[in-house]
């Protein structure tokens, strides 16, 4: 409840009527003096003295009672329009606190999360750092290895190579040979 709504209330609340007994009383005396006879070619009426007497010593008796419990409900009222002011109080100093707390837990959230995002950047950079360096490092192994295999391969053509020479020699030598030997036999 705000300020605002609690003097809206204070200024619309209306103490209840006075007790029961009172209001009779003076229901009694106005109907007395509605039902009196008139005085004849005037205003003023005829009224029994006495019981009117009666009647106002009966409700003066009945006021302070009536006044003390309108003094207990007053009292009454600011003291529940105090405790609704310190209700509302707490409840305003409790919504501060928690929003305090939502907006610092959401500010925690934010931050977690960036550091997140922050950590899996760091991380798929790191992969493809890595990733790289893998690659760079197969392809250096791939080039020595071609290397290796390129002088092999020379080796192995340069040696077929002489082979080749030496058997194309070799028919040659082995005719030749063949023929010698066979010059003895024939001889």
């Amino acid at each position: 409840m705000t300020d605002h709504d609690l003097e809206e209330f204070e200024e619309t609340y209306v103490a209840p009527p006075p007790g029961q007994e009172t209001a009779e009383l003076l229901d009694e005396l106005a109907g007395l003096i509605e039902n009196a006879k008139s005085m004849p070619l005037s205003s003023s009426a005829i009224v029994q003295r006495e019981e009117l007497l009666e009647i106002l010593n009966e409700a003066r008796t009945a006021l302070p009672d009536e006044l003390g419990r309108a003094r207990r409900i007053l009292q009454d009222k600011d003291e529940v329009l105090s405790a609704a002011r310190r209700e509302s109080k707490e409840l305003l100093d409790d919504a501060r606190a928690q929003a305090a707390h939502i907006v610092q837990r959401t500010e925690i959230v934010r931050q977690a999360r960036n550091q997140a995002e922050r950590i899996v950047a760091e991380a798929e950079a790191n992969g493809r750092r890595i990733q790289h360096e893998a690659d760079d490092y197969v392809d250096r192994k791939l080039a020595a290895f071609e290397i290796v295999l390129d002088r092999t391969i020379r080796t192995v053509q340069a040696g077929r190579e002489r082979l080749s020479v030496v058997e194309e020699e070799e028919p040659e030598e082995l005719e030749e040979a063949e023929a010698g030997f066979f010059d003895q036999d024939r001889g």
